[in-house]
């Protein structure tokens, strides 16, 4: 007589069910089959090929990162480890207006492209290309591609310093056309970086159009997030409006030195700009930023960290301050001798950094850099640090809410239907996780130290460790 199978490839047994949906957590079993949550509730006597004793753990959907620079970082699982260490099974790439494709550069791309790689990495001429080479990869987390307006002007304008021509602004419209029907998710502008400068309004509204006509999001970083920071958020809401696209603001800060406690004034311009368009917004729980090397940053900031340096690789992890003083310059030009490179900027406020993420469209975005010689400690640390921070040693949020921030709602921003939650038919995107020893390690002096408290993390039912099980989404 043949046996019957067992009814779930996986049984987690025992588990503090934290649904994604914000309801009170409780205490059951997730059965696992094909790579979906087949069930949940009480399960005991159900059979399992591996029955995992959960108890003392909650069990929540895979977070996930809605602002990262993973686009190249995810075809090599050791450059993904950051991310499945701490519980992220989903990464949104391509932001900031920079995406590995549509480009094939003949010289190194210029900053802040160069935060993906030198030219022989923006290897895929058509953003369809790039999806292949996804698709074909044994992708260790699940991926969500935005094409990025740096990335195409780049590759489309011939002076890059101003407004795009006609005939070049028709060539991007097109490009993310080809994009957005090969599977990507939406359009991204950094209009604070060199490549965007000289883009128009009506440029980026033009581009964002062809997205959201096909579905996507607009995710803007804004033109200034210092002394400026009010008039261009507002700007980025009227692109928003001019495009007819559900708006994402990116890594929303008050920073610089007279900015301390601007965040309150952010909030009212949400309320009022947010009226008639839809958007959400991110952030990380951290007081400092990190990007290219800029004078501009560096002259708002406390403190600089240099993060990687191409001329002058020796340097990462050291102070600006002490790299000026052992050369006997002034610190501009030690930050014009090290470039290009990157830096770690501190120019933000604790009480901005809380009063933003406590926003009720607020979802976390670790914005890491993953090929950084001394990385900013978010690329390791930002979600335990966001629960402990947010929801565990002071609660600003129930644990069953700041999860359902960095799960359901962001699933409901990028438009993931089956992902953010954990409920049967529901993909098995799922962390498992300690929160009395949940805790971000990763510092400013050590800053890839793995976090403590995550006990497995499974992507479409896969644990990590046994293959990669990952999706282009």
């Amino acid at each position: 007589m043949l046996e019957s199978a067992p009814a779930f490839q996986t049984l987690i047994r025992n588990a503090r069910i934290l649904d994604g949906t914000g309801a009170p957590a409780w205490t059951g079993d997730v059965g696992i089959r094909d790579g979906r949550i087949a069930a949940l509730g009480d399960l005991a006597g159900a059979g399992a090929g591996t029955v995992v004793e959960a108890r003392g753990l909650a069990a929540a959907p895979g977070f996930i990162d809605v602002h990262t620079h993973d686009d190249r970082a995810v075809f090599q699982e050791a450059d993904i480890r950051p991310k499945l260490a701490q519980g992220v099974t989903t990464v949104v790439t391509g932001n900031c207006g920079i995406s590995l494709a549509p480009l094939l550069p003949r010289e190194d791309p210029p900053a802040p492209l160069d935060l993906l790689g030198g030219a022989g990495d923006y290897r895929f001429g058509t953003f369809a290309a790039f999806l292949d080479a996804l698709r074909a990869a044994p992708l260790p987390v699940n991926v969500v591609p935005l094409v990025g307006h740096g990335t195409l002007r780049v590759g489309a304008v011939a002076a890059i310093g101003g407004p795009a021509a006609p005939g070049e602004l028709r060539t991007m419209v097109r490009r993310v056309e080809e994009a957005m029907d090969a599977g990507a998710r939406g359009f991204s502008t950094g209009l604070a970086y060199p490549p965007n400068l000289g883009a128009t309004a009506a440029e980026t509204a033009a581009l964002a159009r062809a997205s959201a006509a096909r579905g996507g999001r607009l995710c803007v970083h804004v033109r200034d997030e210092f002394d400026g920071v009010a008039e261009a958020t507002r700007e980025a809401f009227a692109i928003a409006r001019a495009a007819e696209a559900p708006l994402v603001l990116s890594h929303q800060k008050a920073a610089g030195r007279a900015n301390g406690g601007r965040s309150r004034e952010l909030l009212d311009l949400y309320a009022e700009e947010g009226a008639d368009v839809p958007f959400a917004l991110d952030a990380y729980p951290y007081e400092a930023g990190s990007t290219v090397l800029d004078p501009a940053f560096a002259a708002q900031s406390r403190e600089v960290l240099v993060a990687w340096s191409r001329p002058h690789p020796e340097a990462a992890g050291r102070t600006l301050a002490a790299v000026a003083a052992d050369w006997g310059v002034g610190p501009l030009e030690a930050l014009d001798r090290l470039q290009p490179g990157g830096g770690v900027y501190f120019h933000m406020l604790a009480e901005d950094v809380d009063r933003i993420l406590l926003h009720p469209r607020c979802m976390v975005g670790s914005d890491g850099l993953p090929h950084d010689t001394h990385p900013h400690p978010r690329l390791w640390g930002t979600f335990p640090r966001y629960l402990r921070r947010m929801a565990l040693d002071r609660p600003r949020l129930t644990l069953e809410e700041a999860v359902r921030r960095i799960t359901a709602l962001p699933a409901e921003v990028f438009g993931l239907r089956d992902r953010g939650r954990l409920a049967p038919g529901f993909a098995a995107d799922l962390v498992l996780f300690d929160p009395d020893a949940l805790r971000d390690n990763a510092t400013y002096a050590d800053p890839r130290t793995p976090p403590a408290g995550i006990a497995a993390v499974y992507v479409n039912g896969r644990e990590t460790g046994q293959g990669a099980a990952g999706a282009l989404l």
